[in-house]
């Protein structure tokens, strides 16, 4: 990337120590195509069958469970760059660089500018987010952020292992679950599943809200909540 000009520059490098603060999110969704044959670059129909609308949006697609990725694959006008983004139907999205709640089932002009890929993630998602690092397994005890998207009911397990061999294969992993109940506001941490070699004895959590100026974008949010878990249930209500 280095070969780009400094303002390129800059935005590259924004989305790649992104890409490593994803890497809980990512590698846990991993473990469910691994575990489950799930998937995790998701054309929208596999999440919709029944959205008419969706069945026929191919410049759209979902990283996970929880994100709406809509990239810009046409010129955008340069003064106000935008594109036309549908939301699937059955439930709220949130807008990942404002926080913004927005309903489903119908298509939304959202700006567009270069260092803003359209991101939106699905009302009731957990997402575990890490430090900046220069490399995947750097800091494997580091606080985790988790963003709370409110507005559903939710759930999500992270997945942990040593990160450099097979052994998961045999069993030599962890798993923490997480539920969230909107109607209670409340964030339920259940028992560690499983142990590994270097396995942290206790796992630090920022729980964050995510609304309107909290928990939005690509830099670390102020944080809710701060939890200590040392693999036993907890809960943490707002």
């Amino acid at each position: 990337m280095w070969k780009w000009l400094p303002a390129t520059q800059k935005i590259l490098l924004a989305y790649d120590q992104f890409r490593y603060q994803m890497l809980p999110y990512t590698y846990s969704v991993a473990w469910k195509v691994t575990s489950e044959g799930y998937t995790m670059m998701r054309a929208l129909p596999m999440d919709f069958p029944n959205d008419p609308k969706a069945l026929a949006t191919s410049d759209e697609y979902l990283f996970g469970p929880a994100f709406l990725v809509a990239p810009v694959t046409a010129p955008v006008t340069a003064a106000a760059p935008s594109r036309q983004v549908y939301l699937p139907a059955g439930t709220d999205w949130v807008n990942f660089w404002t926080g913004e709640q927005l309903a489903g089932g119908r298509e939304i002009s959202t700006p567009a500018p270069v260092a803003m890929l359209p991101l939106f993630v699905r009302s009731g998602s957990i997402v575990p987010l890490g430090p900046v690092v220069q490399y995947a397994n750097e800091t494997p005890d580091a606080p985790l952020e988790l963003r709370v998207y409110r507005g559903a009911d939710g759930a999500f397990t992270l997945y942990e292992d040593e990160g450099d061999n097979y052994d998961y294969e045999k069993g030599v992993h962890a798993t923490i679950p997480f539920l969230w109940d909107d109607k209670t506001q409340t964030l339920s941490i259940g028992q560690r599943q499983g142990t590994y070699p270097g396995m942290p004895a206790k796992r630090t959590f920022h729980v964050v809200l995510v609304r309107p100026g909290s928990g939005t974008g690509m830099d670390a949010a102020k944080s809710d909540a701060t939890l200590v878990y040392t693999g036993t249930p907890m809960q943490w209500r707002q």
